[in-house]
């Protein structure tokens, strides 16, 4: 690349760092990298850098991990911190994908390019937090990615470039997590080398059909045994990896992991019965439909295909999952 942007780079998990891999193979320079703080994580409970953090170390780039960027905040010695790193790192542009911070309006305009988001959806739609997972349960048919201009608002800016990707029947949030990151690292590359050629086209996002993709939250993952079994599918799709869709089976939680829909069976039995248990999955009674789960798992244990599963945990027709509490 003839002429290489300075980016500092803004973001947290595997989506984002999927990004800053393409900007640095793209020959971007990147004289600093924001990120959340080290987390507790695994069995040992021990504190893990962020996918994004780990590949800054690799490439020896400077990393900040301000609790806060909110100079007037509860943090004010963090965000000082950070506004000297920005000001030295004398960046064109910032470049922000799922980091996990607000920017206050002096993050936005320090670069001189200001600050682009990577999208995960199609703006306006899913706006916030999860949007790969919202738009996997609320069945939509396509998603895709955005770069946006910034602003103060949440995901209110102005669309640079998009791209469409088709939801398949089968995507979980893993499996399309994957191919929009892909797509959205690629995306930002062409939108920094028409930032550096002044090409960029910013278009305004349409008032009309403004959703928000609200966090996750596990209380979400209780399977309601009385909606229908379409319903319940694609959520275990859109909880797959987290939170995990979840059952109650007397004292045992029973995760959720994959399964099909089965619809116009003319079943009439109890929302959650169990209808059927052998290698090809359980079949559970829905408030509309039937859904066969191929693998499921216990708590403590590992995610099993029907078959495995059953060996250690007997499943009978006429057992019932409990009602949902929610």
């Amino acid at each position: 690349m003839s002429h290489p942007l300075r980016v500092i780079f803004a973001g947290t998990p595997e989506f984002a760092a999927q990004a800053l891999a393409k900007i640095l193979a793209a020959g971007h320079t990147v004289p600093l990298v924001l990120t959340q703080p080290d987390r507790p994580a695994g069995r040992g409970m021990k504190l893990q850098a962020s996918a994004v953090k780990q590949l800054a170390v690799q490439h020896h780039i400077p990393v900040a991990q301000p609790l806060s960027l909110r100079l007037d905040g509860k943090y004010p010695d963090d965000a000082a911190a950070a506004q000297a790193a920005i000001a030295d790192a004398k960046a064109d542009v910032m470049v922000v994908a799922a980091y996990g911070l607000i920017l206050p309006q002096w993050t936005l305009s320090a670069p001189r390019l200001g600050c682009l988001n990577i999208h995960a959806s199609l703006l306006p739609r899913w706006r916030g937090a999860a949007p790969i997972h919202r738009a996997i349960e609320a069945g939509d048919a396509q998603t895709g990615v955005v770069i946006m201009q910034m602003d103060a608002g949440l995901d209110t800016g102005d669309m640079l470039l998009t791209d469409v990707l088709n939801i398949a029947a089968d995507d979980t949030t893993a499996s399309l997590h994957d191919r929009l990151a892909e797509m959205g690292g690629a995306l930002v590359v062409r939108a920094l080398a028409d930032a550096h050629a002044g090409k960029l086209q910013p278009v305004k996002q349409p008032n009309a059909g403004i959703t928000y993709a609200h966090k996750i939250e596990k209380a979400e993952a209780a399977v309601d045994w009385q909606q229908s079994a379409d319903a319940i599918g694609r959520r275990v799709r859109a909880f797959n990896p987290f939170p995990g869709a979840t059952g109650q089976m007397a004292d045992e939680v029973i995760k959720l992991w994959r399964a099909t829909v089965e619809t116009n069976t003319g079943q009439t039995a109890v929302p959650g019965t169990v209808l059927g248990a052998d290698a090809h999955g359980v079949r559970i009674a829905c408030g509309e439909g039937v859904l066969c789960v191929t693998e499921l798992q216990r708590a403590g244990g590992k995610r099993l295909n029907a078959a495995d599963f059953l060996h250690g945990f007997a499943l009978t027709p006429g057992q019932c999952f409990e009602a949902h509490r929610g």
